[in-house]
């Protein structure tokens, strides 16, 4: 009972923020136009009329259930005139409105299925970007791996499945209350077979007791298959996942002749698959091996009661298909929960999929609100001050194992000098960098940050989108942010003139491009947006020195307003630095001027 209660606030919470959302949304409805409504009104009033639908359709069938009755009766009477009447005067009209009535259905189900989804992917994904929350959850090696599937699959999934198992229940407890009225006084003179006891409602009661012990073994029986779904989700997005690694690093992997290794992780994920597939199948089989005795057995129940009295002429035959038909639809709300199971089971793992992913967000969200001590994993305090330097004072950081990598008890970046920071590899230089950012979460110590000055970090693999050659030269920000013009003279003052004529095709740039060349791609996209500090990542390691030369007195002269501090290990960078600052694991090695070209 806990864990059903603890299931239904889990559901609960994911659904709530719909169901409150202040939103304001435009529904476009017939004969009226365009109407603006909060989202979460819009949404309610849709779930309200599929109820509605709903009970309306349990009342058709109950209607249908008397036209059976008196059709049967009719054929035992021979009584061909009331037989078509209830054919075309009953049957027809019933039968086009529950049409009519199954396509508004359709239609409401699906502008409330993609509403829902559009707003619930949309919050998903401010909550997932916001505060680099994507990169942060990666470094708490959170749980909720693949955050592509959960965002584009498990909302999909677990709003059809709530929206699916919500009305269904609903509908069965209709039925249930509806039939089983009907069943009691169908019923209301039964006796217990092979005595004259009398037992008020016999068939309801044998149709409860016989739903009750289906449920429970059908329970004790499925219950694994919670589990295995949820893993069987995971290893789909793994080797998914795994794929579209492949595409995106072909060409590394092709230069080493990596095909055989790629075919043996490309197995190993996909013999998980298989696995945990066949596992499924096994429990499974003994799961529909019970459910389907069940349900054929129920079939044959109420004919064992009713015939009898058939044959005794104390009911008629549209008496016994009535009853039949009452003691079918009540059983089988009963059992909704046998015949769903397996849809409870996705439906579960879906909803702690979905649950697990957010709590992730909210736990990397959690850090910005932590500032502080060394034994916290928490973001370094951003604070502003008006002298328009960069001042760290304090800072330690540490690996997500909780090792040092480097303390700094003070340094200072200087407003329009330029520095070049050194140091032995992987002594935590971009680690500084990230601290810088406000994204690395395990630190401890201030930094002051200039304030209403922007800054801009570009790392030694740039990022480059999909889409157009043109998003990726301006991306952060729009492909129409910046004069096409302003674009090309980037592009060829970074000595990417080759690109001019493709900045709209849409193409894999990605794997596309050298690194060299993405990296000069960067660099492009420093010059439109001109900030007032760039911070280089080893942004030009990839470039031969000559143009990697060129690429710093285009900085120098391009750029004169911007203060850029890099991150190097070639000797050749002093050249084109003011300041050289020399890090060791516990601060500042050296720190010391240069003479710039």
């Amino acid at each position: 009972m806990h864990g059903l209660k603890l299931a239904l606030l889990t559901i609960w919470r994911l659904i709530k923020p719909y169901a409150t959302s202040r939103d304001i949304g435009t529904l476009k409805l017939p004969l009226i136009g365009p109407v603006r409504l909060q989202e979460r009104w819009i949404g309610i009033s849709f779930f309200i009329t599929l109820i509605l639908i709903n009970l309306f359709q349990v009342g058709l069938i109950v209607r249908l259930s008397y036209f059976s009755r008196d059709m049967y009766n009719s054929l035992q009477e021979m009584n061909a005139e009331a037989f078509w009447n209830q054919l075309l005067f009953i049957f027809c009209p019933l039968a086009a409105v529950w049409v009519s009535v199954a396509i508004l259905e359709i239609v409401i189900q699906y502008v409330f299925h993609i509403r829902w989804r559009r707003w619930m992917t949309h919050r998903y994904i401010n909550k997932w970007l916001a505060g680099s929350a994507h990169y942060k959850m990666l470094l708490l090696s959170s749980e909720a791996d693949n955050p592509d599937q959960r965002i584009s699959e498990d909302i999909n999934l677990f709003i059809s499945n709530t929206r699916v198992l919500s009305l269904g229940l609903l509908s069965q407890v209709a039925t249930l209350a509806s039939f089983a009225a009907i069943l009691w006084s169908l019923s209301a003179n039964f006796t217990l077979p092979g005595t004259d006891i009398p037992v008020p409602g016999l068939l309801l009661w044998v149709a409860l007791a016989y739903a009750v012990i289906g449920t429970w073994l059908t329970h004790l029986i499925g219950k694994p298959l919670i589990a295995l779904s949820f893993q069987q989700q995971r290893y789909e997005a793994d080797f998914r996942f795994s794929l579209a690694r492949l595409r995106e690093y072909g060409e590394q992997i092709a230069l080493l002749s990596g095909e055989e290794a790629e075919k043996g992780r490309l197995g190993t994920r996909f013999k998980r698959i298989v696995d945990n597939y066949m596992t499924i199948l096994s429990r499974q089989k003994k799961l529909t091996l019970f459910t389907a005795s069940f349900f054929q057995a129920s079939n044959v129940v109420p004919y064992l009661f009713t015939a009898p009295y058939l044959f005794s002429r104390q009911i008629t035959l549209g008496q016994m298909m009535q009853t039949v038909d009452a003691f079918t639809r009540v059983q089988s709300a009963l059992t909704f929960f046998i015949s769903a199971y397996t849809s409870f089971a996705d439906y579960k793992a879906v909803v702690d999929r979905l649950a697990s992913f957010e709590d992730a967000i909210n736990a990397s969200h959690a850090l910005d609100a932590q500032p502080g001590a060394a034994t916290t994993n928490a973001l370094v305090p951003q604070a502003h001050g008006k002298m328009g330097d960069i001042a760290i004072s304090g800072l330690d950081l540490r690996i997500p194992s909780g090792r040092t990598v480097l303390s700094l008890p003070q340094l200072t970046f200087r407003n329009g000098e330029r520095t070049l920071v050194t140091g032995p590899s992987g002594i935590g230089k971009s680690t500084m960098f990230r601290a810088i950012a406000g994204i690395w979460p395990f630190a401890a110590g201030t930094i002051t940050l200039p304030e209403d000055q922007r800054i801009m970090l570009l790392p030694q693999r740039p990022y480059i989108p999909m889409g157009p050659l043109i998003g990726a030269v301006t991306y952060p920000s729009a492909a129409t942010a910046f004069d096409r013009q302003d674009v090309e003279q980037a592009l060829e003052a970074v000595r990417l003139p080759q690109l001019v004529a493709k900045l709209d095709d849409d193409a894999p740039w990605g794997q596309t491009l050298s690194l060299g060349e993405q990296q000069r791609l960067a660099i492009a996209r420093a010059l439109l947006a001109r900030p007032d500090w760039l911070l280089l990542d080893e942004a030009t390691a990839a470039l031969d020195e000559p143009t990697e030369r060129a690429i710093y007195a285009l900085l120098t002269t391009a750029l004169p307003d911007t203060t850029i501090v890099s991150i190097g290990h070639r000797s050749t960078l002093d050249a084109f630095h003011d300041r050289r600052v020399a890090l060791s694991a516990t601060g500042v090695a050296d720190d010391m001027a240069l003479v710039p070209a």
